[in-house]
C-alpha cells in the first residue's frame, strides 16, 4: 500500500507554507520597500543554500472528513544555509503574517534558533521584522480551563540567547519595525545594522507610548535610525537592505563560526614591509592640532580591510575589525578630532564590547593609542563615565588576547589604561607622550598658585607649558625598556605582521569559551 496521498499532503502544506501572508500582504510589503522574509533568506545566504526546518510549521484547520481546509504558516523561518561557503543559522519573522508578532508555532521556531546555532556551533544570523507578544485571543474556548505560563522547572527562557553570545558569532538585522522581543534580540548580538529608511527599533511602539506616557511620536522619531545611529543601540546604519546583507557578510567574514575554532588566516596579498611615507608626518607638532586617525588605520592594516562599528555611538573612540598580515583583529583607536579623543562614558562602553568581543572570539587586539585620559565636566559626571571607564579598564586587564598597543600620541591618567592588555606588545612613535597628565592640565594643577600670583598669569602658564614640553623625551620610555621599542612610523605595519606571526601558537591555546559570557 502506498503512503502516496500521505506524500501529497506534505507537499500541500509545504506550497501553503511558502505563500506567507498572501498575495496581497506579499505586494504591501514590496510597496513599502521591502523585501520578505524568504526573499531576504535567499538574497544573504549562497544561492540555493538554505535548508529550512520546520517547513509545514503552522496551524492547519481540517474539516469533517479531515481534509485540509484552512492553514496559517508559522510567520518565523528558520533553517540552516552559507555564507562565503561556511554553514550558519538563519532566521526571522515574516512581517507578511500578523505583523511579524509571534503566532504559535512561529514563537517555538523563534526560540529554536538560538538553539540550533549553539547546538551545532554555527553562527547565528537573524532577519527580524515585528513586535514582541500580543494579548489577541488565540482562539480557544474560553470556557475550558487552560494551563497558562512555562512550567516552574522549564530553564529560563532567555539563557540560550546568553548562551549563544559566548559560543557562535551573532549578527542581527533590523529591516523594519522592531519591538519588543525582536528588540531585545536585536541588541543581544556581536554585530547589529538596521536599514536607514525602513527600520525603526523600539522597546514599545508609539501606541504604547501614547498610551502609558502620553507621547505623541512616529516610529521613526521614537526608535529610527537617527536616534539609534548614537544612543548605540545598533552599530551600522545600512542604506538599503541589500547593504546590511553585505555588512553582516562582511563582519563574519573575521571571524570563526564559534569559540572552538580559530579565525582562518587568509593569504595576504599587501606587501608585508609596506612603509608608508605618510606615517611620517601625519602627527603634527603642535599638539592642538587633530590629525586623522582612521587615515593611520588604514595605512598600517592590510589594504582595505578596515571594518569600522558604531561609528556616530562614542565618536571619540574608533572601533572595528580587520586585517594584519591576513589575521582578523580587533581594532582600537582614539579620535582626536572628537573631544580630543577623551573617554567618555560611550566610549568606554565601546572599547568594553570590543575587547570582550576579541576575547570571546580570540582576536588579537591592536590600540592606536591618542588618549588625553576620561571626559570631564558636569555632563562627564552626569554620565557616570568613571564607572563605565574602570569597565572598560577592568576588560583589559583581564584579556586573555594577544594585545598590540601603538602610542600614536597620548596616553594619560587611568583611562590609557584600558588601552593595554597583559603582556601588550607597545610600541611608542617619536610623537607619543604618556604620564598621569597632559603636560596643560598637569601645569594648570600643580602651579596653580604660581599662575594665580603671576603678574601675567597666561603668559605664566605659557612660559611654564613650554619649559615641560621642551623637556619631553621621547626616548626615555625606550630607553628604560618601558615599552619595546620607539620606531620610525612607516614601520609600523611591518613591525605588527612579525608580531602576527609570533602570536600564532598563543592564538591556538586560546580555543574554548572564556571565563565570561559576553553580554549585550
Amino acid at each position: 500500500m502506498s503512503w502516496k496521498d500521505h506524500v501529497d499532503k506534505i507537499a500541500q502544506r509545504r506550497e501553503l507554507a511558502r505563500t506567507q501572508g498572501g498575495t496581497e500582504r506579499v505586494a504591501q510589503q514590496h510597496k513599502r520597500g521591502k523585501l520578505t522574509l524568504r526573499e531576504r533568506i535567499n538574497r544573504i545566504l549562497d544561492k540555493g543554500s538554505f535548508r529550512e526546518h520546520g517547513r509545514i510549521a503552522g496551524g492547519a484547520v481540517l474539516d469533517d472528513v479531515g481534509e485540509l481546509a484552512q492553514f496559517t504558516p508559522a510567520n518565523y523561518v528558520v533553517g540552516f544555509g552559507t555564507i562565503a561557503g561556511r554553514r550558519v543559522v538563519i532566521g526571522g519573522e515574516d512581517f507578511t503574517l500578523k505583523g511579524g508578532s509571534p503566532n504559535a508555532s512561529g514563537l517555538r521556531k523563534s526560540v529554536y534558533a538560538e538553539h540550533l546555532a549553539v547546538q551545532y556551533r554555527t553562527p547565528l544570523v537573524r532577519l527580524l521584522e515585528g513586535g514582541g507578544g500580543s494579548v489577541g485571543s488565540n482562539g480557544a474556548d474560553k470556557k475550558k480551563s487552560k494551563t497558562i505560563g512555562n512550567p516552574l522547572y522549564d530553564p529560563p527562557r532567555f539563557r540560550v540567547i546568553a548562551e549563544a553570545m559566548g559560543s557562535v558569532p551573532v549578527a542581527s538585522a533590523a529591516l523594519g519595525p522592531v519591538a519588543g522581543f525582536p528588540a531585545g534580540r536585536l541588541v543581544s548580538s556581536h554585530f547589529s545594522v538596521m536599514t536607514k529608511t525602513t527600520a525603526q527599533v523600539m522597546i514599545g511602539g508609539p501606541a504604547l507610548v501614547k498610551r502609558a506616557l502620553g507621547i505623541n511620536l512616529t516610529k521613526n522619531e521614537l526608535g529610527g535610525a537617527s536616534v539609534h545611529a548614537r544612543s548605540g543601540v545598533v552599530d551600522n546604519i545600512a542604506i538599503d537592505e541589500t547593504d546590511a546583507f553585505n555588512q553582516i557578510r562582511t563582519f563574519l567574514s573575521y571571524l570563526p563560526s564559534s569559540v572552538w575554532e580559530c579565525t582562518k588566516r587568509q593569504k595576504c596579498n599587501d606587501a608585508l614591509d609596506r612603509c608608508e611615507e605618510e606615517l611620517l608626518s601625519i602627527v603634527p607638532h603642535n599638539p592642538r592640532h587633530p590629525f586623522d586617525m582612521r587615515r593611520v588605520i588604514d595605512l598600517v592594516v592590510d589594504k582595505n580591510s578596515f571594518f569600522q562599528m558604531t561609528s556616530e555611538y562614542g565618536p571619540s573612540l574608533i572601533v572595528g575589525l580587520a586585517r594584519i598580515n591576513g589575521q582578523s583583529v580587533g581594532i582600537t583607536a582614539n579620535d582626536c578630532r572628537t573631544l580630543a579623543g577623551a573617554m567618555t562614558a560611550a566610549a568606554a562602553q565601546k572599547m568594553r564590547r570590543m575587547i570582550e568581543l576579541c576575547d570571546t572570539f580570540h582576536l588579537p587586539l591592536v590600540n592606536f593609542v591618542d588618549e588625553p585620559g576620561f571626559m570631564i565636566g558636569p555632563d562627564a559626571e552626569a554620565d557616570a563615565t568613571i564607572r563605565y571607564g574602570m569597565a572598560a579598564v577592568a576588560a583589559a586587564a583581564t584579556a586573555s588576547i594577544p594585545w598590540a598597543s601603538v602610542r600614536v600620541h597620548k596616553s594619560f591618567g587611568v583611562a590609557g589604561a584600558a588601552h593595554y592588555g597583559p603582556g601588550a606588545y607597545i610600541l611608542d612613535w617619536p610623537s607619543a607622550q604618556s604620564g598621569a597628565l597632559p603636560i596643560e592640565g598637569g601645569v594648570a594643577v600643580a602651579f596653580r598658585g604660581d599662575i594665580a600670583a603671576a603678574p601675567d598669569p597666561e603668559a605664566r602658564r605659557q612660559e611654564l607649558e613650554k619649559q615641560f614640553n621642551a623637556e619631553r623625551n621621547p626616548y626615555a620610555a625606550a630607553e628604560s625598556f618601558a615599552v619595546h621599542d620607539i620606531i620610525d612610523p612607516r614601520e609600523t605595519r611591518p613591525m605588527l605582521c612579525e608580531w602576527i606571526d609570533w602570536i600564532q601558537p598563543r592564538l591556538e591555546g586560546l580555543i574554548g569559551e572564556t571565563g565570561f559570557r559576553m553580554r549585550p
